[in-house]
């Protein structure tokens, strides 16, 4: 598994709770693009209409030998998920607060994959609290090794 990018501010913004991997839908020149990690996940998040999954705001960087002159980098893509996964996510996606984004997108076994998760946005305070824990961790393990 060769993983291509991580949304780091996905953990700072959101309690993550449920993870998925699911295939993306990509076009000939997206995929090589996505191999040279031309990828980016900021703002990027999941929606589901119609029975179908769609990842949307997801950029993907144009491929520099391509011959396509109209490409659009933050199209919406399809999802390859089971029906029973998709309903699963629509069902706890209409939960208050709960919304579906992706976590990281990775190369297994020559195929793009996406991690999706369920999560639950998290308040100021919360992001305060996490970032004093990290300090009081980073801390202890400071002073630990220094014995």
């Amino acid at each position: 598994m060769k993983i291509i990018t991580n949304n780091k501010k996905a953990y700072h913004e959101f309690f993550v709770s449920n993870t998925l991997e699911a295939g993306i839908s990509l076009e000939g020149d997206e995929v090589k693009s996505v191999r040279e990690g031309g990828v980016s996940l900021i703002d990027a998040f999941v929606t589901i209409k119609n029975g179908q999954a769609l990842l949307r705001n997801c950029y993907i960087k144009p491929y520099e030998k391509s011959s396509n002159p109209n490409y659009d980098c933050r199209r919406t893509r399809t999802l390859l998920l089971h029906k029973a996964e998709i309903d699963k996510l629509e069902r706890q996606t209409l939960e208050k607060g709960y919304s579906c984004i992706p976590l990281k997108v990775y190369i297994t076994k020559g195929l793009v994959k996406v991690e999706i998760a369920l999560a639950k946005g998290k308040k100021l305070y919360d992001k305060r609290e996490v970032l004093k824990d990290k300090q009081i961790q980073r801390d202890l393990d400071r002073t630990l090794k220094g014995y």
